[in-house]
């Protein structure tokens, strides 16, 4: 989306040749930006701000949130309508949360009666700028907004109390000042954005299903190659090395912006208690499910309270870890914004339901791995949202 929006030739390395990050694609293609594939590097011919068209149909995000939610703020700004549609799943996503600041903005969105898409964006130039108080973390609509900025008459600028990802930050090179009560980032409208050559580091989220399975199985050792460190990414790692994991990170750098380095994990014991909190969740959003299923298969209590928001994923995730847990003979407590169990000793394989959320399917899947027996994964092509190689490279890890 920032290289479309740079002005001339971007290329992308490391693109990840999944279902979401093609949604993306196939939007912006849609809004007249010519996108090429070569040799596995992406090239974007960005023409400046200005540049998009009006689509001749809506735009589908598919299974992405991401997609829908990024995509809106720079709709916004945009001097024409467009509808912007998904899945059965995205369709249930909550969008309110993007529709209150952009239309405070000047864009009129509408919705359905639940606030859910599809959507109708008319967009509006330029839009105005705001001051926007995140009531609840979300790097999904901290973006938005700061993409809307691009488009606005002065400085926009979004505060938070807990720093989510910044990784839209970073590529825009803006200003995040720390303040007593939290983060501000602040972009000014018509900022000019250079083209680049981006390289995409290995997430740290699919990454972190392989250094479970690693930890999880006995005398494994992996080294993950090229993994995204950023500082807000990381809290996954902290919390596995302060149970007792053995992850060590070797040979870092920074590459556009963002630190990268290879992680070497190797299968460890975890011991100890783990209670998460709302500012936990949200730094960790994506890896609650593997998790769950990596404390519940070392012994290790968890509790989680303030992670309402994990109902509104993909799937309902507390709903999802819960039921597939109890499934694996262990007691679950279920709360409204949360869940807890007690470590033990021993748990059985089963059939889980992945719900067709790629994070619940990965998360059984390696719980699968580390259970004697059979465990069975319903729908499991759903991976391909995110992560299409996992199911081959699960197996070929295991036969090493």
């Amino acid at each position: 989306m920032i290289a479309a929006l740079g002005e001339g030739e971007s290329e992308i390395r490391g693109f990840l040749d999944a279902a979401d990050p093609l949604s993306t694609m196939t939007c912006l293609q849609g809004l007249g930006v010519k996108v090429e594939k070569v040799q596995g590097v992406i090239r974007v011919h960005g023409k400046g701000l200005h540049s998009l068209q009006a689509p001749t149909s809506d735009l589908n995000a598919g299974n992405s949130g991401t997609t829908m939610r990024l995509l809106s703020g720079i709709l916004a700004g945009q001097p024409f309508r467009t509808g912007l549609t998904g899945d059965d799943s995205l369709r249930q996503r909550p969008m309110k949360r993007i529709i209150e600041p952009l239309s405070r903005m000047g864009a009129r969105i509408s919705s359905t009666s639940e606030h859910t898409a599809p959507l109708v964006i008319e967009g509006c130039h330029p839009l105005h700028s705001i001051r926007y108080r995140m009531e609840k973390p979300s790097a999904q609509v901290k973006s938005a907004v700061l993409l809307a900025g691009l488009f606005g008459d002065g400085t926009t600028e979004v505060s938070e109390k807990t720093q989510t990802r910044d990784h839209t930050e970073r590529m825009l090179g803006l200003s995040v000042v720390r303040t007593n009560d939290g983060f501000t980032a602040s972009v000014t409208g018509g900022k000019r954005i250079s083209p680049q050559a981006y390289q995409v580091p290995g997430d740290i989220s699919s990454a972190s299903f392989l250094i479970a399975a690693a930890i999880l199985v006995p005398g494994s050792e992996i080294r993950l190659n090229a993994v995204g460190l950023n500082p807000t990414r990381t809290r996954i790692l902290d919390l596995f090395r302060s149970l007792g994991a053995s992850i060590t990170v070797i040979s870092e750098r920074v590459i556009a912006g963002e630190l990268i380095g290879d992680l070497l994990v190797k299968s460890s014991p975890l011991h100890g208690d783990v209670n998460l909190n709302a500012q936990d969740v949200a730094e960790l959003i994506d890896e609650i499910p593997i998790i769950a299923t990596t404390l519940a298969l070392s012994s290790v209590s968890l509790t989680i309270r303030g992670g309402g928001d994990l109902r509104n994923k993909e799937s309902d995730r507390i709903r999802a870890v819960v039921e597939n847990l109890r499934g694996l003979g262990l007691d679950v407590e279920e709360y409204p914004d949360g869940f807890a169990f007690q470590s033990k000793k021993r748990l059985i394989p089963a059939e889980c339901n992945s719900y067709n959320d790629h994070r619940i399917a990965m998360a059984f899947g390696v719980a699968g791995l580390a259970l004697e027996g059979d465990t069975l994964i319903r729908s499991a092509e759903c991976v391909d949202i995110s992560f299409p190689s996992f199911w081959s490279l699960l197996e070929r890890l295991q036969h090493h």
